[in-house]
């Protein structure tokens, strides 16, 4: 009986290890049992090959990925290039040499999968892969590059459109911080650069967020991100982003600015086709006639009559009903003026110059007043001719500027005689041609060129006189030709020397807003440098005051200002502001930091 107890404990003792044994193989049978699966999770790497193609194998060390959490009935390693298209399926990494494969990215992956699956072939897309049941790993990267292969990579901007709709009034139109991202950029350099739409290079700011778009007028902005390696040239204000050239480079997409004003100005001049005109000033009626107008557009349009200057003599309903011969002697202007409303200025005895609002100026036709000439005697014969070239801009800083490439056709007369006035018709010279005029002697200010021709007896053409009113005989005007002659001043800097000791300690360094002053600057451009103490550029930013030194490290900056007119070359970072090339430019002093 004993005997019998004991091998029914047994049996029992049997079947629950049995079931427990059971329940366990239930528990821990793959998740693939229920049809699931998981390309698991692979580490290791990013790995880099600087010299694929040289024939000496480029393999991944054993060992040195690791697959864990993987489940699947099937398994396969698959390598594709950056797309996701297959190029090889090797039974491990290891097995692969990528020296075969050329300077480019491949993606190492782990795929688990149950049945049958389609697409799992080399020229494939991973992506393209169809079956009962698979999943693919995570990616690991495969970098292969040539001795001298470019990895450079100005990433992808993202945010924006951006719109500013008032601009010019005087009201700070910047970027929220944040409000552009960049992702991907690889590069030993690094650059942020706003164009034109055209891809000029209107700033080169150290962030997107310092740059008041509020100064730069209606018009629309592109923001790009740049990466470098080595030299890069073009990098300049005014050059443009299409022309840079260097080592290795990229360019990312562009962000739009459009900057707007209430009401956009869209007026405009138009053209003027007639004349020049000569009349005699002798009592009797002078009107022009034949003058038309093409193009315009605006809500509003003014004749006017100027003198040389731009002083404003006459707004009548039309040029024909202005007599002439009651102005006297001397040059007058006819345009035509569109405009919107809430124009200022525009009134007799002030300047075109000084009109604000939205408005827009036609060319001019002239009108030549005397009392002698070709206007008043029917039996002179004299034309002064059309001269052609310029205008000419110069910078009055010591050194000679003369004229070149001044074509005179069409005139006839015994005499002929070229003439430098003034823009009020004063004669300042009578050369025997005007290339040899040196108008750096000048100073600055506004020149014209003209040609005279005439019969002997002429009398009044001397240095003085004007042009047109003091002269007296058988005479004809041309054309005139413009020179401007600009001087430029970088102006005076005060405040400073400034002084950081903690740099590199991550809290900002940054100059306070008013410490340094400019004074007596001079010029249509501006622009802040900062060099280090031997002159070399190491930033452009829009202002001193959104510069952080604490990045730079020990040493000393200087700081400058600029001022230029025209062009301007070697603006750039890493040269040397000692060797600036342009039309007309000046350095101001500098202050230490």
């Amino acid at each position: 009986m004993k005997a019998a107890l004991h091998k029914i404990e047994a049996y029992s003792d049997l079947q629950r290890i049995t079931s427990l044994f059971l329940l366990f193989l239930l528990f821990s049978l793959p998740a693939f049992a229920d049809g699931d699966t998981d390309g698991g999770v692979i580490e290791g790497g990013p790995f880099a090959f600087d010299a694929v193609g040289d024939g000496t194998p480029d393999m991944i060390a054993a060992g040195s990925i690791t697959l864990t959490n993987n489940v699947g009935e099937n398994s396969q390693w698959i390598i594709t290039d950056d797309q996701g298209i297959i190029l090889g399926l090797p039974p491990m990494p290891g097995a692969v040499n990528f020296d075969g494969a050329g300077a480019g990215t491949c993606l190492i992956w782990h795929l688990s999968y149950n049945g049958t699956i389609e697409g799992l072939e080399v020229g494939r897309s991973a992506n393209d892969l169809v079956a009962d049941c698979h999943d693919l790993s995570n990616s690991l990267e495969v970098i292969r590059t040539v001795p001298g292969d470019c990895q450079a990579n100005a990433g992808e901007l993202f945010g924006g459109p951006f719109e500013f709709d008032s601009i010019g009034d005087g009201d700070p139109d910047m970027l929220t911080p944040g409000s552009i991202t960049l992702a991907n950029s690889q590069g030993e350099n690094s650059q942020w650069i706003i164009t034109d739409n055209q891809g000029n290079i209107l700033g080169l700011p150290p962030m997107p967020g310092v740059v008041n778009f509020d100064g730069a007028g209606p018009g629309t902005c592109l923001i790009w991100h740049l990466s470098y390696d080595g030299d890069i040239n073009g990098l300049t204000i005014g050059q443009n982003a299409n022309d840079l050239t260097g080592d290795c480079f990229g360019l990312s997409n562009s962000i739009e600015v459009i900057r707007t004003v209430p009401g956009d100005c869209q007026a405009n001049g138009g053209e003027l086709f007639g004349g020049p005109f000569e009349f005699c000033v002798d009592g009797v009626a002078d009107n022009v006639s034949g003058i038309t107008l093409a193009n315009n557009s605006g809500t509003n349009n003014q004749w006017v009559v100027t003198d040389l200057a731009g002083t404003i003599l006459g707004l009548p309903p039309m040029p024909g009903v202005v007599d002439f011969d009651g102005a006297g002697t001397g040059v007058c202007l006819i345009w035509n003026i569109a405009y919107e409303d809430g124009l200022t200025g525009l009134e007799a005895n002030a300047n075109v110059a000084d009109l604000e609002g939205c408005y827009d100026i036609s060319n001019a036709v002239y009108v030549y007043r005397s009392n002698s000439g070709a206007g008043c005697d029917p039996d002179c014969e004299a034309v002064g001719g059309t001269i052609e070239g310029g205008p000419f801009t110069f910078c009055v800083d010591g050194e000679a500027d003369n004229v070149s490439g001044i074509t005179l056709s069409g005139n006839s007369g015994t005499n002929n005689q070229w003439v430098i006035t003034d823009q009020e018709g004063r004669i300042l010279g009578l050369p025997p041609m005007p290339g040899v005029v040196d108008f750096d002697e000048a100073g600055p200010g506004i020149c014209l060129i003209w040609n005279i021709a005439y019969e002997d007896g002429l009398t009044g053409l001397v240095e003085g006189n004007n042009i047109s009113a003091d002269l007296d005989g058988c005479f004809s005007i041309s054309n005139e030709i413009t020179v401007i002659r600009y001087e430029t001043d970088g102006g005076t800097l005060e405040g400073g020397p400034f002084e950081f000791d903690m740099v590199g300690d991550g809290v900002a360094d940054m100059l306070p807003a008013g410490s340094i002053t400019l004074s007596n600057n001079q010029g249509a451009n501006s622009q802040w440098i900062v060099t280090d103490d031997e002159g070399y550029i190491l930033g452009l930013p829009p202002m001193p005051g959104v510069v952080d030194f604490d990045g730079a490290g020990p040493g000393t900056c200087l700081i400058w200002h600029l001022s230029y007119e025209g062009e301007i070359s070697g603006l750039e970072m890493g040269l040397n502001a000692g060797d600036l090339e342009g039309d007309c430019f000046a350095l101001s002093n500098s202050i230490e930091v």
